[in-house]
């Protein structure tokens, strides 16, 4: 699963990144373009206290920053990140990975997982805990498997789905032995489908209607189930506490209460230095130095599976243009923004060259500097070719029409600011005139949605280490969660043709041929990653940088 974020300047559930000056991996982009000690990967440590069950304390309450989102169905669109992590506090996480990307089943949901090819075709046979419940008292079995195929599937597109990819593969989703047992046929082989039901949806969430809408600024705890539920959730303030469950059968969860509070960045901050909160992200260096040192805290910092990237909307009247889109890349300077977004903390990484891998993973390869490098002076000749003419004010002007071109900016961090007076400053010669427009944080999901941004500044943290199978949530031009809208019916036919392949190592192969040709479109700019940083009370165990590891809701707590 993909989880889409926010700005990393607004505060996205209780993670965010932090990194220093990055630097292309084909040394050719802008700033310290000529220093050879960056690594050829990015970080790839963790560092969140791992212990195990027994060590954790009975009690105590751990509070962080989140609230729930505009949507909080993890499988639809409009969700982000902030969706995916409250969710996983009431709902079941029946399968996470390892912090490189080893499978898990959590046997409080899954007893028995078979995996088999027949004829060619894969089928998945699920064996279900006979104990597993949700809260209203509906036992889960095979019909939650099969309401959440064929609420992702793509066959009725009602649902708002954030990705059909593997769902459409499934050919059915049958009864096994018994109830508890779902037996799932796949056309053809997918090595990558424990991604498809790491959690799932009770069969009354599976309708259109509640789908789309009944987890909306809403909590359904009857829907849910694992060892808490929803305590208290104020709708006013948006700060929400779960407590232990009374109808798990698994272990109990450690704490009494998990609280997540509704705060800005840098109220944040302050809230942790104020003993508030268990747990802050450091975000930049600002926020690290106000953390570090701090009496009873440490700071925990590791790799990541985030990726932040310049959107551009190819519906827009501006941006339908392929030669702006072009220049606009051209003129970015990249290893520039990285310096100004993480200056002030020690860690370097390469730029980040591809939407699905990162590059401290098997197969990734740097797609994005294959296609385009940064060239100033290239981008003054493309603006030429394509009409494109200097203005007396030195603003580009094609038919009467000025080459201005919007920057929507959420929040008010100082980071963002300056991020988005980079922009402008860079694009100022070749003739560009930013435009930086003022949005609300409440409004990310909106503004996505309904492409109501030229220029968007937005990131995906990777919840799974199956990249490849996400290419075409980015890149195919039917899908709604390509929010640049481009791509042709073409490039969706190569890029589908991917997700046939079985051999993990051949797919990212392909992949990484189709993602060069997806990138032409020039509507997606990958600027950086980063590692993990985040400020921690002392003895919090089971939290931090994790990579792509969850560690389940009942193991998190206070070290004894």
């Amino acid at each position: 699963m993909r989880a889409r974020l926010a700005l990393p300047l607004a505060l996205i559930a209780a993670i965010s990144v932090a990194a220093t000056a990055c630097q292309s991996s084909s040394g050719k982009d802008g700033a310290d373009a000529d220093r050879k000690d960056d690594p050829k990967a990015a970080s790839a440590a963790v560092d969140f206290n791992p212990q195990p069950y027994e060590n954790i304390k009975d009690g105590g309450t751990y509070t962080t920053v989140g609230t729930f989102d505009d949507q909080g169905n993890p499988f639809n669109v409009n969700a982000t990140l902030t969706a995916s992590r409250v969710w996983g506090w009431y709902n079941a996480d029946a399968i996470t990975y390892s912090p490189t990307g080893e499978v898990q089943y959590n046997p409080d949901y899954y007893t028995d997982v078979k995996v088999a090819v027949e004829g060619g075709n894969q089928k998945v046979t699920l064996t279900i805990n006979p104990k597993a419940a949700f809260n209203d008292g509906t036992p889960i079995d095979w019909t939650a498997i099969d309401a959440t195929w064929k609420a992702n599937n793509g066959s009725d597109k009602e649902f708002a789905a954030s990705s059909t990819d593997g769902y459409d593969q499934i050919t059915s989703v049958a009864k096994g032995k018994d109830a508890k047992q779902a037996v799932i046929t796949f056309k053809g082989a997918n090595a990558a489908w424990s991604t498809l039901f790491t959690t799932f949806l009770h069969p009354k969430a599976a309708t259109v209607e509640n789908f789309n809408k009944a987890y909306v600024k809403k909590a359904h705890p009857e829907w849910g189930a694992g060892p808490y539920t929803v305590g208290k959730w104020d709708t006013h303030s948006g700060n929400i506490t779960f407590v232990r469950n009374p109808k798990w059968w698994g272990k109990k969860g450690k704490l009494d209460k998990r609280t997540y509070v509704n705060l800005e960045s840098t109220a944040a901050v302050n809230a942790f230095k104020n003993g508030q909160i268990d747990y802050v992200s450091a975000v930049d260096a600002e926020s690290l130095k106000q953390v570090k040192g701090l009496k009873g805290t440490e700071i925990r910092s590791g790799g990541s599976p985030f990726e932040y990237s310049l959107y551009f909307n190819t519906k827009s009247a501006v941006l339908s243009d392929k030669a702006v889109r072009k220049a606009i890349q051209e003129n970015v300077d990249r290893a520039q923004i990285a310096k100004i977004q993480f200056q002030g903390l020690d860690y370097t990484e390469p730029l980040p060259g591809s939407a699905v891998l990162y590059s401290f993973q098997k197969g990734y390869a740097d797609n994005f500097s294959a296609v385009l490098k940064y060239a100033p002076d290239e981008a003054k000749k493309t603006l030429d070719a394509a009409g494109w003419k200097a203005g007396d004010d030195g603003i580009r002007v094609k038919n009467g029409k000025k080459l201005e071109v919007g920057y929507t900016l959420l929040g008010d961090d100082p980071l963002g600011k300056a991020t988005a007076g980079a922009f402008a400053a860079m694009l100022k010669p070749a003739g560009i005139h930013l435009v930086i427009k003022k949005g609300d944080d409440a409004d990310f999901s909106k503004i996505l949605s309904d492409r109501r941004f030229d220029l968007f500044l937005s990131g995906n943290r990777s919840m799974d280490p199956f990249g490849a199978r996400y290419l075409c949530d980015f890149y195919c031009s039917d899908r709604d969660s390509n929010i640049t809208g481009a791509g042709t019916p073409a490039l969706d036919k190569e890029i589908r043709a991917t997700t046939q392949i079985a051999d993990l190592d051949e797919q990212v192969a392909a992949v990484n041929e189709v993602e060069k040709k997806a990138l032409q479109q020039y509507a997606f700019l990958p600027l950086f990653s980063g590692p993990s940083t985040y400020g921690v009370k002392k003895g919090l165990a089971n939290a931090g940088a994790t990579i792509f590891y969850t560690p389940l809701p009942e193991t998190v707590g206070w070290q004894k």
